[in-house]
């Protein structure tokens, strides 16, 4: 993402009922979820007003609503469902979600990875 200006949230805790059989979906389990968020301004440009950036506690707030709203199968569903709401913003120019999942004996989790970026600004 070279050329734009990033704002980051590394492994925000994200309690959610997901997993293929329904026995896993039964209780919620708590994924870790990272974002690069591109920004269409640059930092000097903001001019130190918050009304020129992401909240980023309100956008964090916003990712772990949206994934306990409604249970899910796949990882892959809830990186694409979280990229949307990042791009639904109109002060991004592109997005990395990073989901992981603790789910394998013997591995530090399964994680997935998508880059999304809007199509016109």
């Amino acid at each position: 993402m070279a050329g734009f200006h990033h704002i980051e949230i590394r492994r925000l805790r994200v309690p959610t009922r997901i997993g293929v059989p329904d026995e896993e979906r039964a209780a919620p389990q708590e994924l870790r979820v990272s974002l690069t968020i591109s920004l269409a301004t640059g930092f000097a440009e903001m001019a130190d007003e918050l009304a020129k950036t992401l909240d980023y506690a309100a956008l964090a707030a916003g990712i772990q609503v949206l994934a306990a709203a409604r249970p899910r199968r796949l990882i892959e569903t809830l990186a694409a469902d979280i990229a949307d709401h990042v791009l639904a913003d109109p002060r991004v120019r592109a997005v990395e979600v990073v989901v992981e999942k603790f789910i394998l004996p013997d591995t530090d989790c399964v994680a997935v990875r998508l880059r999304r970026e809007r199509t016109s600004i």
